[in-house]
């Protein structure tokens, strides 16, 4: 009876088992490249995994403790659904090998035939685990940005709908027509990490949320006074800064998709140089808005470096990387400065790192890259601004008319914490030690000389 069950499940399950034949497919690099490239592309697999930890940091230390718990239980589904979601289908839907340009689908699971993976695994520059890793930690990178945009006030259940569906189809459909092969690639455009298919489009999906969710209470006075409504941590969300910039490394470094010595330094050097100059840049220009100097800004600085020049890092030089960054920088505390203005509360300025600064690194690349058309970025940054806002204005808006996506009023002045999850992520009491009953949190009395 066994027997005979599986053979009827063995057609379905093979669908989700990568053929052994694939390891031996011939290379043609020599065997001493394809395991440097290979190695070099694991070790970018884990710094992009870090910045998922730095997302979470970032995230818990610029909002507010009593939603502690609620961040970081978003950012860890986010890393989890999007693996499982980008194995079960959005590989294949990302790397669908020849196509129409617009749709395709390779297969489910990691069953797809090497030629419809990425170039850089049918060359043979790494194999076929390594391709498909490396991709969906930025499948859940992209869904990432969207959880601090919207922290403090959504429905769990609410956000973790959206982001299985956002990671699952609308991400890997918008990669396949650039990195996959598609008509934006062939229109000429050109995004070498990110900047516009992992971050505008995140920062595109964040600003859709922020706008169906609304402010959060208290935010904003009826006389359009705006009230700060300051982190919880900013240890926490300097560590989470650093462990991002540090995790850039590989998540431009892996974008050169080999262990190439000349290209791979000189994505690190522009990369690492954008960053320095976003944060001194945000520092500059938040200058002229006071002589106090704000911590968060200059982190956030860091990252819009980081978030612009990652459209173009290969391709740009040292200095170039500098001014990238620099404007980046400023533009980032204009861009929190401006939606503050317009009432759009974004609790850790995830639109204005990721949507503001991916449409400028973006279209720098067509103001520095040596024969990229400016035009071309433009196409490029429309279709994917419209196909993003499209989509996650109609996800959020199924969502709300059958879940809903706003906790209660009661929820959300108590904090998410308490009303998601029964659960604080600091404890506060006054807990009795077994060691002469002095209470934990207060230091013993020192017997006077």
């Amino acid at each position: 009876m066994l027997k005979k069950l599986f053979g009827l499940l063995a057609p379905a399950a093979s669908l989700f088992v990568p053929s052994v034949a694939l390891a031996e497919e011939a290379v043609n690099v020599s065997q001493g490249e394809f395991v440097a490239n290979n190695a070099w592309m694991m070790v970018c697999i884990g710094l992009v995994f870090i910045m998922h930890l730095g997302f979470a940091m970032l995230e818990t230390g610029l909002t507010r403790a009593k939603n502690t718990v609620n961040i970081l239980f978003k950012n860890t589904f986010t890393v989890c659904i999007g693996l499982l979601t980008y194995y079960v289908i959005g590989f294949g839907l990302m790397y669908p090998g020849t196509f129409n340009g617009f749709a395709g689908f390779a297969g489910w699971g990691l069953n797809a035939t090497p030629e419809g993976m990425t170039a850089a695994y049918a060359d043979g520059g790494y194999t076929y685990y390594t391709d498909f890793l490396f991709q969906g930690m930025f499948a859940a990178t992209c869904a990432t940005i969207v959880s601090g945009a919207v922290a403090e006030r959504i429905q769990l259940r609410s956000f973790m709908l959206f982001v299985t569906l956002f990671v699952a189809l609308a991400y890997p459909l918008a990669g396949a027509w650039h990195w996959g092969g598609g008509f934006i690639k062939q229109a000429g455009f050109y995004d070498f990490a990110g900047s516009t298919l992992v971050h505008s489009v995140g920062g595109w999906a964040a600003l859709v949320g922020i706008l169906f969710l609304g402010p959060r209470r208290g935010k904003y006075g009826k006389d359009g006074s705006v009230a700060p409504i300051p982190g919880s941590n900013m240890p926490l969300a300097t560590v989470g800064a650093f462990l991002l910039w540090l995790g850039w490394f590989g998540f431009n470094g892996g974008s050169v998709l080999s262990a190439n010595p000349e290209a791979t330094s000189l994505v690190l050097v522009t990369t690492c140089l954008a960053a320095a100059a976003g944060g001194v840049g945000a520092m500059f220009a938040y200058n002229f808005v006071s002589r106090k100097p704000d911590l968060s800004m200059a982190l956030n600085g860091i990252l819009a470096g980081l978030v612009g020049v990652t459209a173009g890092a290969d391709v740009v030089t040292p200095v170039e990387a500098i001014l990238i960054g620099g404007v980046a920088g400023a533009l980032v505390v204009g861009a929190v400065i401006f939606f503050d203005k317009v009432r759009i509360d974004d609790p850790v300025g995830a639109a204005s790192v990721h949507l503001v600064c991916g449409v400028w690194g973006t279209l720098a690349v067509g103001i520095f890259g040596e024969g990229k058309s400016l035009v071309a970025q433009l196409y490029g940054i429309g279709v994917y601004a419209v196909f993003a806002v499209i989509v996650s204005a109609i996800l959020f808006g199924l969502i709300k008319i059958t879940l809903g996506l706003r906790v209660s009023e009661e929820e959300e002045l108590e904090g998410l914490d308490a009303g998601e999850h029964n659960m604080h992520a600091y404890d506060m009491g006054t807990g009795i030690s077994a060691r002469r009953h002095v209470p934990v949190n207060e230091p013993e009395a020192v017997p006077a000389e």
